[in-house]
C-alpha cells in the first residue's frame, strides 16, 4: 500500500489535497503534517512512498524540507507545491533533486498524473537498487586470508579516487572480481562498466572496438559506430588481457588516458570522454616491455595503483570459504538442496594443486555436487576431482 505523506501549512489546501487521493485510490495512505519541521520527524521514523511538500511555510520552508529528505530519504520521490509567485522557486527546486512540482490550487488530473508517476518511479528505484544489490553479489570476493583482506582494504583506499589500475595475477584468480568491485565501490558505480577482452578480439579490429568507426572507414563499416571508451563515458572501462593489445591500439590508448579524447578509426574529430580506467594481464609487463611488446609509458599511465591478485595455491585457508560460497550459488542456480562437503574432503581439496585457480576449483565442486553423495566425502573427492 502507498504511503503519502502531504507537507502543508495552509488546512483547507491540506485538506483537500488528503481527500483527494484518499477518494481517488483507496489503497493510498495518506499522512498530514502542517509545517516542515514536524514533516521531517515524520520521515526520520517513517518510510514514504511519495512527499507532497508545499514551498512556503513557516519554522521550515520547502526547499530546506527538500535538502533534508535528499540526506535522510534520498530514494524518496518528493513534489513540490506552489503558489503563483513560487513559480521561480519550484523549477529551481527539481534542479535540487524534486520529482515535479503542482501549482495551488491544484489542477485534479495533473495532480494524480503526477503522483502515480512519482510512485511509478520510486517502485523502479527500489527494483534497480534490489538489482544492483544483486549483481554486487556475483562479483563478491570470498576469503579471509592476509593477501585477499589486503585487496579489499586497497579497494577501499582506491575506489574513491580516479586513479588508474593495474589488476595482474594468474588466469582464474579472479582479476575481474577486483575491477567490478572498484567500479562498485566508485563514485561511478551508477555509470556503465564496459570489459573488454583484448585478447578475444582481433589486431585489426582492436582499434574499431575501442574507439569506434566511421561509416566508410574500411570495407565492412557500413554505418557509424561508437566504440567502447565512449559507451563507458561517465564510467568504468575494463581492459582485461591487456598485455595483448597490439602495439598500435596502445598508442591509441596512451593518448586517450594522455588528453581524454578518443578519435573513430577514420575520423579526425576528437570526442571528449571520462572515463576511469581499470587494466587487468596475466603477463609480466616489465617483461613484454623489454621484449619490445610492451609500450613502457603506457605502462607508466595504467600501473598508477598495482593489485596483484594471488594464485588459489598461495591462499589455501579460503577453499573452505569458497567451497560453501560455490555449493550455496549452485544450489540457487539449480533449484537443489544446498550439499555439504565433509571435513575431509575438504582438506583434500586443500592439498591440490590448483593450477587453474578460482575458475577450477568452482568447476570441480560443480561436478562433486552432481557426482557425489547427500554429502560430498573423501572418497568423492578422490573420484571425481582428479585432474
Amino acid at each position: 500500500m502507498p504511503k503519502i505523506l502531504v507537507i502543508e501549512d495552509e488546512a483547507a489546501i491540506r485538506r483537500v489535497l488528503v481527500k483527494i487521493l484518499s477518494e481517488e485510490n483507496d489503497t493510498y495512505q495518506v499522512e498530514e503534517a502542517e509545517d516542515g519541521l514536524i514533516g521531517i520527524e515524520k520521515i526520520k521514523n517513517e518510510d514514504y512512498d511519495l512527499i507532497l511538500c508545499d514551498i512556503k511555510m513557516p519554522k521550515m520552508d520547502g526547499v530546506e524540507v527538500l535538502e533534508a529528505v535528499k540526506k535522510i530519504k534520498p530514494e524518496t520521490p518528493i513534489v513540490m507545491i506552489s503558489g503563483h509567485g513560487d513559480l521561480d522557486t519550484a523549477v529551481n527546486t527539481m534542479r535540487l533533486g524534486a520529482f515535479d512540482y503542482i501549482s495551488k490550487p491544484p489542477d485534479l488530473n495533473r495532480l494524480l498524473n503526477t503522483v502515480r508517476n512519482a510512485l511509478d518511479r520510486k517502485v523502479l528505484v527500489v527494483e534497480n537498487k534490489l538489482l544492483k544489490k544483486k549483481v554486487g553479489k556475483n562479483f563478491e570476493m570470498i576469503g579471509e586470508s592476509e593477501a585477499i583482506s589486503q585487496i579489499k582494504d586497497m579497494i577501499e583506499k582506491v575506489a574513491q579516487t580516479d586513479a588508474r589500475v593495474l589488476v595482474t595475477g594468474p588466469n582464474g584468480t579472479g582479476k575481474e572480481l577486483v575491477a567490478h568491485w572498484l567500479h562498485q565501490k566508485s563514485e561511478r558505480a551508477n555509470g556503465p562498466m564496459i570489459e573488454v577482452n583484448c585478447a578475444a578480439i582481433p589486431s585489426e579490429l582492436i582499434e574499431s572496438e575501442l574507439f569506434g568507426h566511421v561509416k566508410g572507414a574500411f570495407t565492412s563499416a557500413v554505418k557509424d559506430r561508437a566504440g567502447k571508451f565512449e559507451a563507458a563515458n561517465g564510467g568504468t572501462i575494463f581492459l582485461d588481457e591487456i598485455g595483448d593489445m597490439s602495439l598500435s591500439a596502445q598508442a591509441k590508448v596512451l593518448r586517450a588516458l594522455q588528453e581524454s579524447r578518443v578519435q573513430r578509426v577514420g575520423s579526425d574529430k576528437d570526442i571528449k570522454v571520462n572515463v576511469r580506467v581499470v587494466a587487468a594481464t596475466n603477463k609480466d609487463l616489465k617483461k613484454e616491455i623489454e621484449a619490445g611488446r610492451f609500450r613502457e609509458d603506457l605502462y607508466h599511465r595504467l600501473a598508477v595503483i598495482l593489485i596483484k591478485v594471488p594464485a588459489l595455491n598461495d591462499r589455501r585457508e579460503d577453499i573452505p570459504l569458497l567451497v560453501n560460497h560455490f555449493t550455496e550459488k549452485i544450489a540457487s542456480e539449480q533449484g537443489t538442496a544446498k550439499k555439504s562437503f565433509s571435513d575431509k574432503a575438504i582438506k583434500l581439496l586443500q592439498d591440490y594443486d590448483w593450477t587453474g585457480n578460482i575458475r577450477e576449483l568452482r568447476n570441480v565442486v560443480e561436478r562433486l555436487i552432481i557426482l557425489g553423495g547427500p554429502e560430498v566425502s573423501e572418497q568423492d573427492v578422490k573420484l571425481f576431482a582428479s585432474k
